[in-house]
C-alpha cells in the first residue's frame, strides 16, 4: 500500500512548493457556498509560497469563472488565475471545425461556443457531439440519454466531453456531470475526447499560465495539486509527475470517508497516490 500522511492544513507543506493548482468544486466551494477556510488557505499560500491557479473541470471559458467565484465571495486576491476544462475543450473543438456539431447540454454552458464559427446540426447530420452536461442536472440521470447516445454511436459520431467529472456535490447532494454521459457513451462503443482533468491539455494550459506569471518566463518548478477527485485531480497530477494533496471532506465527492486507512484503500483501488490528505482546504 502507498504511504499517506494526514495533515491539518497547507502550512504543513509550506516551503516545499512554490505554485499551487487547486480544484474548485468540492475543494473551494460546493456550488452553493464557499467553504469556511478555503479563501484564507489560498491567500496564505500566495503570500508565503507562490501563485495559485484554480484548475476546474467547468465546461465554460475561464473568463467567466471569476464572476461566479465573486458571487460565492471568494476574494480575487486568493488566486492568480483560472484554467478550465472549457478552455481545453475549445482547443479540441477548433481542431475539428467547422463540424458539423450536435450540442448536448444546458443553455448555461453556451458561453463555451462564443467566438467560434461552428456549424451546428441535428444529431443525424453531426460528425461530432459536444457534451457539456445533462440538460437538467437537477432531475435527470445519464440513462435518460441512452437512446440518443446509442443512435450517435451507430453513426460513428465522436463525443467531445467538456467536463470529465462524473458527479459533483451540489449543496448537500450529488448530481451528474458531462463525464457520466461520456462514460456511458464509451460503454456503448463510442469514441470520447476529453480536455479536462485528468487529461494533459488542461495541465498544459495551467503551466503556460504559471509561466506567464513569472517575470523571467521560466515558470515555477515545484507545483502542488489539490483536489477531491481521485480519478480526475489525483490521477491527473500523478500523470503529470506532480505531488498532490487529496481533500477527503468539506463537501467533496468522497465526503465522510475521512480515516487514513479507507482513503489509502480507495487510492490503491484507483492506482493513484498523494503526498498527503486533509479533511478540508485550510492553511
Amino acid at each position: 500500500m502507498s504511504e499517506l500522511t494526514k495533515i491539518d492544513g497547507l502550512h504543513a507543506l509550506s516551503g516545499q512548493y512554490n505554485a499551487l493548482l487547486c480544484d474548485a468544486w468540492g475543494v473551494i466551494h460546493d456550488g452553493v457556498s464557499l467553504f469556511p477556510e478555503a479563501a484564507d488557505a489560498l491567500f496564505q499560500f500566495r503570500r508565503s509560497c507562490g501563485p495559485v491557479i484554480i484548475v476546474t473541470n467547468a465546461p465554460r471559458p475561464s473568463s467567466i469563472i471569476p464572476a461566479q467565484l465573486d458571487r460565492l465571495r471568494l476574494p480575487r486576491n486568493a488566486y492568480d488565475g483560472v484554467v478550465t476544462s472549457g478552455d481545453a475543450t475549445r482547443a479540441e473543438i477548433k481542431r475539428r471545425m467547422p463540424g458539423p456539431f450536435y450540442c448536448l447540454g444546458p443553455e448555461k454552458d453556451d458561453p463555451l461556443y462564443e467566438g467560434l464559427d461552428l456549424e451546428f446540426s441535428s444529431l443525424e447530420d453531426a460528425r461530432f457531439i459536444i457534451c457539456t452536461g445533462l440538460v437538467d442536472d437537477q432531475t435527470e440521470s445519464p440513462e435518460v440519454y441512452r437512446d440518443l447516445l446509442e443512435r450517435a454511436v451507430r453513426r460513428g459520431s465522436v463525443m467531445i466531453c467538456a467536463n470529465p467529472d462524473t458527479i459533483v456535490r451540489w449543496g448537500g447532494r450529488l448530481i451528474y456531470c458531462a463525464g457520466a454521459l461520456g462514460e456511458l457513451y464509451r460503454s456503448l462503443g463510442g469514441e470520447v475526447v476529453y480536455g479536462g482533468k485528468p487529461h494533459p491539455p488542461i495541465y498544459q494550459l495551467a503551466k503556460i499560465k504559471l509561466k506567464e506569471l513569472n517575470a523571467d518566463g521560466a515558470g515555477p518548478r515545484r507545483i502542488l495539486v489539490i483536489g477531491d477527485g481521485l480519478a480526475t485531480d489525483i490521477a491527473g497530477a500523478n500523470a503529470q509527475g506532480l505531488d498532490a494533496v487529496f481533500v477527503s471532506g468539506a463537501g467533496g465527492i468522497h465526503e465522510g470517508e475521512l480515516d487514513c486507512e479507507s482513503i489509502r484503500q480507495m487510492m490503491d483501488a484507483e492506482r493513484v497516490h498523494a503526498v498527503a490528505t486533509m479533511e478540508a482546504l485550510r492553511w
